[in-house]
């Protein structure tokens, strides 16, 4: 471990155990499993090799419900051998940092950081901080920090300021591979979706040999409302929770953040192509970009051969790029792993107190999966059957 992180493990240990659902299960547990294809071995997005994930769960008093969630794409200093990446919009309404950077060069050159929408500039300030402070970055002058954001404002104190620079460097600190921690957790403590407590989720897919292997995994913050629908199942209409329904307070607004990591070799334009595709599945689940839902798609690609030195003697790049005419299975990946992610986000998530006393109740598991039996919408059930 670099240094400059390790003097703030200790601060990380105590943080990060606060806020976990662990009696919950995960939508997949439960005989959910959306789509054909298969996930991997964690269903997460850190099946995609290289990839780690970390989190920063402030939770104090009666109004702080926030943090700081972070994907890191490979292992390395990623200001000096970037990945190919870009971004997608389906609604502009957030404040993204360092969005255009992307999309004009098409990399990524900091991890991903994601938290609050007022304290995404700090966000943005602690990825940078955190890569000039690396080994090899001592004559580094200009750094593109990518940090996005939803708005958990309703349960948590949002004008206060409460994510540090140091909670930036706790959560790169903690990242790792292998089971991600999802529900009410880093970015995703204080945030609410489809009127009830959102949170943090992820999942992957696994192509078939013989459409390239490649993994695609996904890591939702979810915060924005719709009429919720799983496998098809009309569950938001039957709790009678949902847009429209009547019931006060309900948030429409809030915004989505889809961060996809995928081991396949993909030009950036088509890692936005890949990008665009997650949007399908926020359709999927009953999610409709409301006014003010800012929601992104974030894509990147680890293929080793596919890294951009930041210097380099050669004019030319070179690398395997897969062809347009193969990138049909890997949508449909991303789509499915994107809607399930959303599920886990939901499924995973506790009931939540925050600030002027207001609740927010979780996702009630046993009247879902009884909607969803009597819609024929759980897979596994149908099978033992």
């Amino acid at each position: 471990m670099h240094p400059f992180l390790a003097v703030f493990w200790p601060v990380l240990l105590v943080g990060s155990l606060t806020c976990f659902s662990q009696d919950r299960q995960r939508a997949r547990e439960l005989g959910i499993e959306p789509g054909i294809l298969t996930p991997g071995q964690w269903n997460a997005i850190t099946d995609v090799a290289g990839v780690r994930v970390g989190h920063r769960t402030l939770i104090e008093g009666d109004s702080v419900r926030t943090g700081v969630t972070v994907i890191i794409p490979h292992d390395g200093n990623l200001f000096q051998e970037k990945v190919p990446a870009a971004v997608s919009v389906g609604n502009g309404f957030g404040k993204a940092v360092g969005f255009t950077q992307v999309k004009e060069l098409g990399n990524l050159e900091t991890p991903v950081a994601l938290t609050n929408t007022l304290d995404v500039f700090t966000a943005a300030e602690g990825l940078v901080q955190y890569m000039l402070a690396l080994p090899g970055n001592e004559e580094v002058r200009s750094v593109n920090p990518l940090a996005g954001e939803t708005n958990d404002g309703w349960l948590h104190d949002i004008r206060g300021g409460h994510v540090r620079i140091s909670h930036v460097r706790e959560a790169i600190a903690s990242a790792g591979s292998g089971p991600v921690t999802e529900g009410c957790v880093g970015a995703g403590t204080g945030t609410i979706c489809m009127g009830f407590k959102g949170g943090i989720g992820t999942a992957s897919r696994v192509l078939p040999g013989e459409m390239g292997g490649y993994t695609v995994g996904v890591l939702v913050q979810t915060n924005f409302g719709g009429i919720l629908t799983i496998n098809g199942a009309p569950v938001g209409e039957e709790l009678g929770n949902h847009y429209m329904a009547g019931r006060v307070p309900y948030q429409v607004d809030g915004s989505c953040m889809i961060v996809i990591a995928t081991d396949a070799p993909l030009s950036s334009r088509n890692l936005e192509r890949l990008g665009d595709r997650s949007f399908l599945a926020f359709g999927r689940v009953g999610g409709f970009s409301s006014n003010g839902s800012g929601d992104y798609a974030i894509a990147f690609s680890t293929h080793p051969a596919l890294r951009i030195p930041h210097q380099s003697g050669e004019a030319e790049q070179s690398g395997p790029r897969l062809r347009n005419d193969r990138m049909s299975p890997l949508f449909l990946a991303v789509v499915e792993a994107t809607e399930e992610a959303i599920y886990n986000s939901l499924f995973m998530a506790g009931p939540m107190e925050g600030r002027s006393g207001r609740s927010m109740d979780a996702l009630p598991v046993g009247e879902t999966l009884e909607i969803l039996d009597r819609y024929h919408a759980r897979c596994r059930i149908l099978r033992q059957d």
